[in-house]
């Protein structure tokens, strides 16, 4: 691709049908069933239910159907607190900086701690998270805390010279914190010290495992067997294991790293490595310093400029864009990047509903305009009594490191089709398969959006975060937006520029690789017109850029917004709502959509304070602490009170910090 026509924030140039297109000929095609565009503006999905949603089992559904949301819907806001619904408290409980041990020093709101500091404190802009309960307690466990990026002036000081030790605490901000925490009489509190806690920074030596470990393509100086890195990135989105493991996803990692133009690979071409003048941090720059250890700066510029991969850094980045499992109850294991799982900008990885003698399956989304959605089976069946075994990350080479990758294929009748990415895959157009463009399973992996472009993958709007319903076992995607659709408008899909969003779902087919697929809310201002607000949205629920999404064990699904459109973010901050999908079901038992007729079931029950991102989500084992993670507030925290407005002219320095949400008369959360 010549430089007059790559765009560098859409890496994806396949012309494979756009998802758009595909909605496009669906809702046309109920369009025509149902009578005209004024039945898709009430919502037109809401007599079709999905073909595998009437497959729980009574117990599933008598569960589903005594679960209601107990909390009214509260308004938008545009101040400097969080806001909560009646009957409801919010503490700060994690602000980055705070220490993990007694070796770093107290957070200094001038910036002046040291890289030293910054590695044995949380991280920066905390994201994806969840909560490991400590024998089983709701009181007493661990937190696992993404920090997606760093805000470079909040950071440092004032004034700081860029050198090694302003690199190095840019470094050490970023990855993810395990950090210990109990309820106490005086709130919830950060345990300082204890054995458990210890942060994964983007230095830190971790493991490779599955179909790339050992290649070719992973030697570097520092892994010569090619069988370990050091660091992980960017990480956003996250999940968890049936064994008690954290998964953390490497997302938007291609930017840190820069390579001559001149000499970028296909496969560093496809995933958006930067050029050597438009690299996110630029921590190459310190490269050649005096006191630069085993290339810690230079490797993060992979032009090669030695005879060899083990004299260069030319292959440092394949060992970014996986999914890193964390064993969090042993404070001395090694992180493992699972690269059976496919490499590519991770958002989000969610497992399915768990049936002893049948593969475990988890679904990612890549997270950039046009990308795709993955599924992971696993080879090894599931044994339910590995679920309390010791040797966690064993349990999870048996499940993660062989298996199936696939990529979805969304058709028109709603009906969809997971595609193998293996050597033996035709392309789309039957011409060829996937070993006329790859040499082995690892190369497919090194290039998994390649290889996906070729077998005709689905391009969709920012495929995030995925989550599975508990009780019916259908799995969701938020798809954030995509304002660069650029596909001819009808009455059913009028939103050229989707700027706001959308969620999707769907059900396997049992013994296929085909699904059954639909559209459970778009997102859109209130008073939009009928072709936008396609759900019905009031001012009590209305949303753009649907983005973190998770179901908590009672089957309540909470979504939080990355707001990206000024419809919305006019009239209030990012948030977070809440609906029970299982419960919206028409007479004869089907599923059904938000639509005008139910969308009062959507409720919003979150909003963080100004200029923030409402990020990570998770919850105590008794349904009664919920803990929400505040991303790049303006100013904001105050005080330990979440919800305490910062006065009008005080100024504080911003800080990501996880919230604590609890129930004033110590019920359940959302009931």
């Amino acid at each position: 691709m010549s430089k007059e026509t790559f765009d560098p924030t859409r890496y994806n140039h396949s012309a494979n049908e756009p998802f758009s297109s595909v909605l496009e000929k669906k809702l046309s095609r109920r369009d025509v069933l149902k009578g005209g565009a004024a039945f898709a503006a009430l919502g037109l999905f809401s007599s079709f239910g999905l073909a595998g949603c009437n497959s729980s089992s009574s117990s599933d559904n008598e569960a589903s159907e005594s679960l209601s949301l107990g909390f009214k819907s509260i308004a938008g806001s545009k101040t400097d607190a969080v806001v909560v619904p009646l009957g409801y408290s919010a503490q700060v409980l994690a602000p980055w900086g705070t220490p993990l041990n007694s070796i770093a020093s107290e957070w200094k709101s001038d910036g002046t701690n040291t890289a030293l500091d910054q590695a044995n404190s949380l991280g920066m802009h905390h994201d994806g998270m969840q909560f490991f309960p400590l024998d089983g307690s709701s009181t007493d466990g661990l937190l696992c805390i993404n920090h997606e990026y760093i805000d470079s002036n909040a950071l440092h000081y004032d004034g700081a010279a860029r050198d090694s030790e302003f690199v190095r605490k840019e470094i050490n901000a970023h990855g993810v914190t395990v950090v210990r925490v109990q309820l106490t009489d005086n709130g919830w509190q950060v345990v300082k010290d204890d054995a458990h806690n210890r942060r994964f920074t983007a230095a830190t030596e971790m493991d490779i495992s599955g179909p790339l470990a050992m290649t070719a393509a992973l030697i570097t100086p520092f892994s010569t067997a090619g069988n370990k890195t050091r660091g992980t990135l960017n990480n956003c989105g996250n999940g968890s294991t049936p064994w008690g493991t954290y998964l953390t996803c490497e997302e938007n990692w291609p930017g840190y790293f820069v390579a001559d133009e001149a000499t970028m690979t296909e496969d560093q071409k496809r995933i958006g490595i930067s050029s050597l003048t438009s690299g996110r941090y630029n921590w190459h720059d310190q490269a050649g310093s005096a006191d630069e250890v085993q290339g810690e700066f230079s490797r993060f510029n992979l032009t090669p400029n030695g005879a060899n991969a083990l004299e260069d850094y030319r292959n440092e980045a394949n060992g970014y864009g996986y999914i890193v499992e964390i064993d969090p109850y042993n404070p001395d294991s090694t992180a493992v990047k699972r690269t059976a799982l496919g490499r590519f900008r991770h958002e989000g990885c969610a497992y399915g509903k768990l049936e002893a003698g049948k593969p475990i399956v988890f679904y990612s989304g890549h997270d950039s305009r046009f990308e795709y959605l993955y599924k992971f089976e696993s080879t090894a069946m599931w044994d339910p009594a590995d679920a309390d075994r010791t040797d966690r990350l064993a349990v999870g080479a048996k499940y993660m490191d062989s298996g199936t990758l696939y990529v979805a294929r969304f058709d028109g009748d709603g009906k969809g089709m997971w595609l193998p990415l293996v050597l033996t895959t035709p392309s789309a157009d039957g011409s060829e398969t996937l070993a006329n463009s790859f040499s082995s399973q690892a190369d497919i992996i090194l290039n998994t959006a390649g290889a996906a472009d070729i077998v005709g993958a689905t391009p969709m709007d920012r495929p995030e975060w995925t989550a599975v319903d508990p009780v019916t076992g259908t799995v969701y995607l938020t798809l954030t937006n995509n304002t660069q659709r650029t596909d001819t408008t009808n009455p059913a899909n009028p939103r050229l520029n989707n700027a706001f969003g959308h969620i999707i779902r769907w059900d396997e087919v049992e013994g296929s690789n085909e699904f059954d697929w639909d559209i459970f809310v778009f997102g859109s201002p209130e008073d939009a017109d009928a072709e936008t607000n396609l759900s019905g949205l009031d001012e009590f629920n209305q949303f753009a850029s649907p983005d973190g999404m998770a179901f908590d064990a009672r089957g309540i699904m909470w979504v939080q917004t990355d707001n990206g459109a000024d419809e919305v973010t006019s009239y209030t901050n990012d948030q977070m709502l809440a609906v029970v999908p299982s419960k919206l079901v028409d007479a004869d038992g089907n599923q059904e959509v938000l639509s005008a007729s139910n969308q009062a079931e959507l409720r919003r029950f979150f909003v963080g304070p100004n200029n923030c991102e409402v990020t990570g989500l998770s919850l105590t084992p008794d349904q009664k602490n919920f803990f929400v993670n505040i991303q790049h507030p303006g100013n904001w925290p105050y005080s330990t009170n979440a919800a305490e407005e910062t006065p009008e002219g005080t100024s504080v320095r911003p800080r990501a910090s996880t919230v604590v949400i609890m129930k004033d008369d110590n019920g359940e959360i959302g009931v």
